[in-house]
């Protein structure tokens, strides 16, 4: 391809929309366009990315077996009522109304039209196991579209759903999916980890993230640095400390004028922080809950809203506090009434604690669990913290940000049992299809490569996906001899395979060397004249600042040789 010819142009500037690297680069580069907010134009740039990954995802998912299929964006709202997820993905999903007045959806996903397909298509045991997959566009409507392609309110997903008979087979379609997602990352030249996590509105049973570690994520990891466990700080658990046994003391009632906080609290009775109880109240579709958990610890709201099961969880306001008749920085679950309380179970794990009287200006000493209050849920609400231990082997746990790259799912029967997706067994009963779903954002995977792979002048693309693996620039187009031999070696390198960003503008050298780096490409070929008086071409990686002449007629043979 020559650049003089290339849609799309590099930018000089950061624009100011720009939040993330990631972000930044692919505007300069003349990658995408916003149409509107989390909505892109893909240029032809970033286009060849977005097919190189799509290719490596293909082969990986039919070499384990999948079988590649196209459902359609449109989904009837029905479907989704039917498995209860138009209440779980709330206002982020977008519906419209067809001229007959029937409501549809545009797909976030497409667990329940996979589920239908299997449950037309699959009747015996002996047509399972089967994994199918799509690469198709997804709709959702995020409150805060960022970051670029990180955060979009339309993207292409590759989505593989596995149908097993069992949960023992599950298994072995799970692990094959985690080993190709492996595969996948490391041919595309990324570093990756493997994270628990949440499953949020897609359910099932158990999940795995895959990270790219990047400053500008805006996933949290907490991980251990001597064993192997790694999670989402939504998923994440610790061992929490258990403080010295002593005998349970009366209650008793102390005035706090003004005293709100946990630290304030703490501080005026003379207590640390984990000799007190920390109330927070929360609104749960209409509902008010109390969540209460040890003062030296905090309200993990992913683990509580899946504890609860509800649609929606938000900080309860002062308003609604005041119309319940309670008092906010003086309560606690002890004479409380009408109020569903959810504990965290760290309140076991000590005696004697300081929590709210439920009167203005006032708090009680020496609160018992269960001699004093009730909890109608008991769980692990706790959100674990970089310096909290490690629940596995004890030592202490990091936190660092990445990017999810990959998400895979132990769906199991939710899905088959609501929709119907029978299968015969060999005993001739009927049972539920066992689920699993797959999915990779490509687009989200193109930007966090660039996050994972840049410095200060731009890009550096990874061989693999780089949307041309050599930048071809020759300088002093309106030299003949400069022209002749850059043709020559753009034809003969095209000629064995290589893909070539030629470029070919009547520009100076210092505009043409700063779009190479900007644009990343990994290997720059640079034809002067300086270079022609030896008959030489100047080789440089793009990863690397040193420099080689190469003769010319072994150009091609060194390119090939490195890309290969």
């Amino acid at each position: 391809m020559r650049l003089s010819q290339m849609f799309g142009k590099t930018l000089r500037d950061v624009p100011a929309e720009a939040e993330t690297v990631s972000h930044q680069l692919m505007l300069k580069a003349g990658m995408i366009q916003q149409v509107a907010a989390g909505v892109y134009s893909y240029l032809p740039l970033a286009w060849r990315v977005l097919r190189k990954i799509e290719t490596i995802i293909r082969e990986e998912m039919d070499a384990a077996g999948g079988q590649e299929l196209s459902m359609p964006v449109l989904q009837p709202i029905e479907m989704w009522e039917q498995s209860g997820r138009d209440q779980a993905f709330g206002k982020g999903l977008f519906t419209l109304v067809d001229r007959r007045d029937r409501m549809l959806v545009l797909g976030p996903t497409h667990e329940e039209l996979i589920t239908d397909l299997a449950r037309r298509n699959v009747q015996s045991y002996r047509a399972l196991p089967v994994m199918l997959y799509q690469i198709q566009i997804k709709f959702r409507d995020e409150p805060r579209p960022r970051g670029g392609l990180v955060r979009v309110r339309e993207f292409t997903m590759k989505d593989l759903y596995s149908f097993d008979v069992d949960e023992a087979a599950l298994d072995v379609s799970y692990r094959k999916m985690l080993q190709s997602y492996r595969n996948i990352y490391l041919r595309c030249g990324l570093d990756t980890i493997v994270v628990e996590a949440d499953s949020g509105a897609i359910g099932g049973k158990e999940s795995h993230e895959f990270m790219l570690i990047a400053e500008t994520g805006e996933d949290e990891i907490i991980y251990c640095g001597q064993c192997d466990f790694a999670a989402n700080v939504e998923r994440a658990t610790f061992k929490k400390t258990n403080r010295e046994e002593e005998p349970p003391l009366p209650l008793e009632e102390v005035a706090t004028p003004g005293v709100k906080t946990i630290e304030e609290v703490a501080d005026f009775i003379g207590v640390t922080r984990d000799r007190t109880l920390k109330a927070v109240f929360y609104s749960t579709d209409g509902e008010l809950v109390l969540a209460t958990i040890r003062g030296d610890m905090e309200v993990n709201e992913v683990k509580l809203r899946n504890i609860i099961k509800c649609a929606e969880l938000r900080m309860a306001s002062d308003d609604e506090l005041r119309e319940a008749g309670l008092i906010a920085g003086s309560a606690s679950a002890v004479g409380l009434k009408d109020i569903k309380v959810v504990a965290d179970d760290s309140i076991e794990l000590g005696r004697n604690f300081v929590v709210g009287a439920n009167k203005e200006d006032t708090h009680l000493k020496n609160a018992n669990y269960p001699r004093d209050f009730e909890v109608d849920i008991m769980a692990d609400i706790a959100q674990a913290e970089a310096g909290h231990t490690c629940a596995i082997c004890g030592n202490v746990l990091f936190s660092t940000t990445g990017i999810e790259v990959g998400h895979i799912f132990k769906l199991g029967t939710a899905f088959s049992q609501r929709q119907g997706a029978l299968y015969l067994d060999s005993d001739g009963s009927q049972k539920p299809m066992v689920m699993g779903c797959y999915g990779i954002g490509i687009g989200r995977l193109l930007a966090a490569a660039i996050e994972q792979n840049h410095d200060e002048k731009g890009i550096i693309w990874p061989v693999p996906i780089a949307p041309y693996s050599v930048y071809l620039c020759a300088l002093g187009m309106e030299d003949s001899d400069i022209v002749s031999a850059a043709e020559n070696l753009y034809k003969e390198l095209q000629d064995n395979g290589v893909e070539v960003l030629f470029d070919d503008r009547i520009e100076s050298a210092g505009v043409k060397f700063n779009d190479a780096d900007l644009l990343g490409i990994p290997v720059r070929i640079v034809v002067s004249k300086r270079t022609l008086r030896s008959k030489e071409a100047e080789m440089k990686l793009r990863k690397v600042e040193e420099a080689e002449l190469i003769a010319l007629t072994e150009v091609t043979q060194k390119v090939t040789n490195l890309l290969h």
